[in-house]
């Protein structure tokens, strides 16, 4: 029997992909110790609408790349929930705005 684990932790927002309004992904910061920039699965719709929300105010610092990918980077002190996958591939799934 397969058993997957994922932990709920807490991660800034350094960033987003696609248009601000409707973010496709989002670039975190995860944890304290100041890894690197890493790209969160797909929004669902409706987050990625409240999260635009959130974002809609915010200071845009410049292009960046983060796993290979550009992203917008912004200056905002926002946290969010996701779920770190512990499999090989350690997929962030954002479950919802702190």
């Amino acid at each position: 029997m397969k058993a997957r684990h994922a932990d709920t932790v807490d991660a800034l927002v350094l960033g987003f992909t696609g248009p601000r309004f409707r973010p496709h992904h989002l670039v975190l910061a995860v944890g304290d110790e100041g890894g690197p920039a890493r790209v969160s699965a797909r929004l669902e719709p409706v987050l990625a609408v409240r999260v635009g929300e959130a974002l809609s105010g915010t200071a845009v610092v410049g292009e960046r790349r983060a796993e290979g990918e550009p992203y917008t980077r912004v200056e905002t002190d926002m946290v969010v929930e996701v779920l770190a996958g512990s499999g090989r591939h350690g997929t962030l799934t954002v479950t919802r705005m702190r």
